[in-house]
């Protein structure tokens, strides 16, 4: 299987900006998401909290713009990401990103 994509939309909790050693920009994002769906026929209150990256310079006329509590949606691919103290987590690699307010 090769399919990998995601969109999401939510509130930006926290944003920072950075460039890499090799001089590659980025953005990283964390999106506090709330919603309900149906799921088994009953209505399901939906919260989550994800990372997302957003990398390189075709992003560079959006990301003044992407700060705290500002809607935006996303969409990109997950992959699993090591922290230093060795715990992985999911993180969104965006593709694109609409500012929604």
């Amino acid at each position: 299987m090769t399919t990998n994509r995601l969109v999401l939309s939510g509130h930006i909790l926290r944003s920072r900006q950075f460039d890499s050693p090799a001089g590659i920009a980025h953005c990283v994002l964390t999106i506090e998401h709330r919603s309900q769906r149906f799921e088994a026929d009953m209505l399901r209150n939906v919260y989550c909290q994800i990372q997302v990256v957003l990398s390189g310079d075709r992003f560079k006329g959006v990301t003044d713009k992407l700060k705290t509590g500002v809607e935006v949606e996303v969409e990109g691919f997950i992959a699993l990401q090591q922290s230093r103290n060795g715990q992985n987590r999911l993180i969104v690699h965006a593709e694109n990103v609409e500012l929604k307010t």
